[in-house]
């Protein structure tokens, strides 16, 4: 009698043990089940690159909607984007609902908020029309037409991995949109999804460059062979790094890359901080025609507005020369566009914004009377509805985004893209990382991300009641003003009209040489 408690307390304790190892056991199969779901799957990047581990991501940003007024950021406060507006565009490119549900958490009485002006008698949805299209390069032999108000804007091959290229590619051929090659040239990965290309000449004029870095027109001919480039974009400077040329890190070089680019392997690709062969207004618009000519394909330039004396230097020229001289479109950057890598002093100090810059532009183009021949494309931090709508109410015929196409993409602002070690793989060129970048299913994101885009812009014009996004005006919107009341654009940047006797001052003096 006295050995039963025994017994059963060593059946007790044998039954514990099984059921520990039993759970343990369970628990390991578990992770392991857990593992091998996430390592195949292709829906998230982070889960693909980090199996298990980056389920916690998900369970944490979650919590964060209860905790975060005691230990997180607010939906509006991170930067340099916000939970808001990044949690837009994810929602965008997945194709689900973006509604919101109680009250806006953006701030209405900020200084320098928009406020759009809804019309008493909107646009019904029966009387609603498509955007409409825009010709690009009146005087080219391959002009350009297209309706996509929103296109990727310059992001190269090396900055950006060769999934993230792919992705880009077939998404801009599926939304209608067209994709800049950025100043990396142009590869395989680029023309593989059959999307419209803009390419993108940089300071080293990497793709189109001799063995010296000189401009190789038999290059710029094998480029403009392609039906699929459309335009070429002369990068002047970027809004992230205006005054520096682009910086690709040496371990981000790879031998394809070299390859493409036509330089060495392994070794630091760091760009002129200007062009060798454009130092004033009169070499740009020769460089502009010299490229027209060699392509036969519409001519543009890319630069963050600064010092913007020139622009009149370089209108006054175009009406000596006449009006086939000047560059198809420019497109203007804001000092807060962003980049791979940039020292901080020029992305933190250099240059102005777009609210500043864009506005300058237009008006300066009506003075001259040159605004219906040369069109302007935006971009910098226009990743939602409300910054396209307003850079279109500016007066900008395009815009064109390279983080927000990031985030359809799955980017989660990790601030490594110079380190060859972004968790979505991205911007690195580690293979591990790049497994979990599926092109096939981000190209669907990144298609869906730029025809919601359209679409909510699209609302946005039709509260304001015009048919279409392009027949947006100044006077469709109103900016914050210092005491939390709001001014018309219109009053706070009147629109101007052609200076007639500007221009026919400088046309009679080029007639009277």
């Amino acid at each position: 009698m006295a050995d039963q408690p025994v017994e059963f307390l060593l059946q007790a304790m044998q039954f514990m043990v099984a059921l520990f190892i039993f759970v343990v056991g369970a628990g390991v199969l578990y992770v392991a089940v857990l593992y091998i779901i996430d390592r195949t799957q292709t829906e998230q990047t982070i889960r693909r690159n980090y199996p298990v581990l980056g389920r916690f991501r998900y369970a944490f940003e979650h919590m964060g909607e209860f905790f975060r007024q005691y230990f997180f950021a607010m939906d509006r406060e991170e930067l340099p984007f916000n939970r808001a507006d990044r949690s837009w565009c994810y929602r965008a490119a997945k194709g689900v609902d973006s509604t919101v549900a109680f009250g806006s958490t953006r701030p209405l009485n900020q200084t320098g908020e928009v406020i759009f002006v809804n019309c008493p008698f909107p646009t019904l949805a029966e009387d609603s029309v498509p955007a409409s299209a825009v010709t690009i390069g009146t005087h080219c032999e391959k002009p350009y037409t297209t309706s996509s108000l929103f296109n990727i804007s310059g992001m190269s091959f090396g900055a950006i991995s060769k999934p993230a290229v792919l992705a880009l590619s077939q998404g801009a051929k599926a939304a209608g949109c067209w994709m800049n090659t950025g100043e990396g040239g142009l590869s395989p990965h680029h023309l593989s999804g059959g999307a419209d290309i803009v390419y993108q000449i940089g300071t080293a004029k990497y793709g189109v460059r001799t063995e010296d870095g000189a401009l190789s027109d038999e290059k710029l001919q094998q480029v403009a062979a392609h039906e699929q480039v459309k335009m070429f974009e002369i990068k002047m400077s970027q809004g992230a790094k205006p005054g520096k040329g682009g910086i690709l890190p040496g371990g981000k070089v790879t031998a394809e890359i070299a390859k493409i680019r036509g330089i060495k392997e392994g070794t630091d690709s760091i760009s002129p901080n200007g062009h060798t062969d454009i130092r004033n207004v009169t070499d740009l618009l020769d460089m502009i025609n010299h490229v027209r000519k060699v392509t036969g394909k519409p001519v543009g330039f890319k630069a963050v507005i600064g010092a913007w004396g020139y622009l009149d230097t370089m209108f006054a020229e175009i009406l000596r020369r006449g009006p086939e001289s000047a560059p198809d479109f420019i497109t203007i950057d804001s000092a807060d566009g962003g980049t791979g890598a940039a020292p901080a002093p020029l992305m933190d100090y250099m240059g102005m914004t777009i609210k500043e810059s864009l506005p300058l532009v237009v008006d300066k183009l009506n003075e001259y009377g040159l605004r219906d021949r040369v069109k302007v494309i935006t971009s910098g931090k226009l990743v939602t509805p409300a910054g396209v709508a307003w850079a279109l109410s500016m007066g900008a015929d395009f815009i064109t985004s390279a983080r927000g196409f990031m985030f359809a993409l799955g980017c989660i602002q990790a601030l490594q893209c110079n380190k060859n070690t972004c968790p979505t793989g991205i911007t690195t060129h580690n293979k591990n990382l790049q497994k979990g970048l599926d092109p096939t299913n981000k190209a669907i994101r990144v298609a869906a991300y730029q025809k919601t885009m359209t679409k909510e812009v699209g609302i946005l014009a039709h509260s304001c009641g015009v048919p279409e996004p392009r027949q947006l005006k100044r006077f469709h919107a109103r900016v914050v003003m210092e005491k939390g009341l709001s001014t018309p654009l219109d009053e706070l940047h009147p629109p101007v009209a052609t200076n007639h006797q500007l221009v026919q001052k400088i046309t009679l003096e080029q007639s009277g040489k």
